[in-house]
């Protein structure tokens, strides 16, 4: 028996409430707890649309479609994950499931925040705004672009197989994904708000409260289990396999003859099996001659990518100096602003060649608008300055052999997982208060309310005066706080008096 109220007319705000599905808790704590200690911890292969794509259905998340999605154990189950074939063999550097444990549910929830502009201050910038799946989770524009078109002073990083990476941001500043994710919020030039605003908004928003109190227990909204949401999201975001992966794949099979193939067949059938469908993902995923002689000269002593681009993302994780920007008035100080050390004057963190295609224009500055830009940057040695990496020298590249550079380069991009981008939470917007309603059955269900000027809150004399009419309804339905509570019999009845004043049950 839902709430027979019938339209949406005013907006709400929760302010410090509690918690939206606090009766709910209680009813089901126990069955989730007996659930959830009842099924292993759950293996699964980052990449895996389900995991990203949203809570199902069409159009935003209502608290009803969030109750659903939150009462199925096996949305709490912590995940144990597996890296897509190419990534796998970076798992060892794994970082952050320890400290932030993966669930299906905290997944769900980072998703929604990573792309809620309500974390900002105007209500239009939000963490996809300059990391965006449509853009290779990074932005064409050479500069993020914060509230109010403010322009930042560097390249938006990409921010997939995050989950092989400790230090973000550029310089390293961050010391943790969960610390990256809450620095945009209160950086004045990017999201432009505070913390403390930002949980107060997200405090408007039923289905937040409702996930974070379930996510989160105890600890409950606050900007840390904010951050750690939105880094569990992004931890997810991978590249799937490249042509170049199902290339390298293919040479454990190379020096195999047709004879050794055919006694494969049955003296080894599952080693058999394996080579057959790594021929079939060459075959569908080709790479071509001109990237594979480009993977060569990539790895190569001579041309020597791989002294900083190296292991299964393709990048050191460390930090270098290039020269680029340097022969600017100010020069970008790079890393050495965070270290003081004199060795990372200039120095930026080396990005990951995966999917770099994906993600122009290149360099921390922007400044370098393509593939080939970059390749000529480094044909060329840099430019020279007091600081500049002893790996970056003058490579007299020909021309052909830099296409076939770039040819590689765009040979390393996989898919990006599907990701659901526009389903979030409904939101009824700031300034006013909610109401409670509570079944006998133990059900909480929220009153969405715009209260009159005269009225600050539903107590028992404002009650009283609506009910003269009907006091024997009245006795069945009181009011504590700003909490209605009622039983099934006289749920229409409440919410017809609280329409009556302008209020608006969901």
């Amino acid at each position: 028996m839902i709430l027979a109220c019938r339209r949406l007319r005013f907006p709400l705000f929760i302010g410090g409430v509690l918690s939206l599905f606090a009766a709910f808790s209680l009813n089901s704590q126990a069955q989730s707890t007996a659930d959830l200690n009842s099924i292993q911890q759950t293996k699964v292969m980052l990449g895996d649309a389900r995991l990203t794509s949203g809570i199902p259905g069409q159009g935003p998340l209502t608290v009803a479609d969030i109750s659903t999605w939150l009462m199925k154990a096996e949305n709490h189950v912590s995940l144990d994950v597996e890296l897509p074939m190419g990534l796998d063999a970076g798992s060892l550097q794994i970082v952050g499931l320890t400290e932030n444990p993966l669930t299906r549910a905290k997944v769900e929830l980072g998703r929604q925040l990573y792309f809620d502009t309500r974390l900002s201050s105007d209500n239009t910038i939000s963490c996809a705004s300059c990391h965006h799946p449509d853009e290779g989770y990074g932005r064409r524009t050479q500069f993020g672009i914060g509230v109010k078109g403010q322009q930042g002073g560097r390249n938006s990083p990409i921010s997939y197989n995050r989950i092989l990476s400790g230090l973000q941001f550029w310089d390293g500043r961050a010391a943790s994904l969960e610390e990256q994710a809450k620095g945009p919020i209160a950086n004045p030039t990017e999201m432009g708000n505070t913390h403390e605003k930002a949980i107060e908004t997200l405090k408007s928003v039923p289905g937040y409260v409702q996930q974070f109190n379930t996510v989160f227990g105890a600890k409950g909204m606050t900007i840390d289990t904010a951050a750690q949401a939105i880094a569990s999201f992004e931890r997810c975001l991978v590249t799937a396999p490249s042509p170049y992966d199902y290339a390298e794949q293919m040479k454990r099979f190379e020096k195999l003859t047709p004879a050794d193939i055919n006694e494969l067949k049955t003296d080894d059938v599952e080693f058999y099996e394996t080579y057959q469908q790594a021929l079939v993902d060459a075959k569908r995923f080709p790479m071509s001659e001109s990237a594979k002689r480009g993977r060569e000269l990539f790895f190569s002593v001579r041309v020597n990518c791989s002294a900083c681009h190296v292991g299964a993302n393709l990048t050191d994780e460390k930090y270098h100096n290039l020269g680029v920007g340097i022969d600017k008035a100010t020069p970008d100080e790079g890393r050495f602003a965070i270290t003081k050390d004199r060795k990372d004057w200039g120095a930026f963190k080396t990005p990951t060649i995966r999917n770099v295609a994906s993600s122009a224009p290149y360099m921390h500055d922007g400044s370098l608008k393509t593939l080939e830009d970059v390749v000529e940057h480094y044909n060329k040695g840099g430019v020279p300055n007091k600081n500049l990496s002893d790996k970056i020298k003058k490579l007299d590249l020909k021309n052909h052999e830099k296409t076939e550079l770039v040819e590689f380069m765009k040979a390393c991009t996989g898919s990006f997982p599907k990701v659901e981008t526009a389903r979030l939470p409904q939101w009824f917007g700031r300034g006013m208060r909610p109401s409670w309603v509570s079944t006998a059955a133990g059900r909480v269900l929220p009153c969405f309310s715009a209260r009159p000027p005269d009225v600050t809150h539903l107590d028992d004399a404002w009650f009283t005066k609506r009910g003269d009419e009907n006091p024997a309804e009245l006795s069945r339905c009181q009011s504590r706080r700003g909490q209605i509570f009622v039983d099934t019999f006289s749920i229409d009845f409440c919410c017809n008096m609280l329409e009556e004043a302008s209020e608006t049950c969901y």
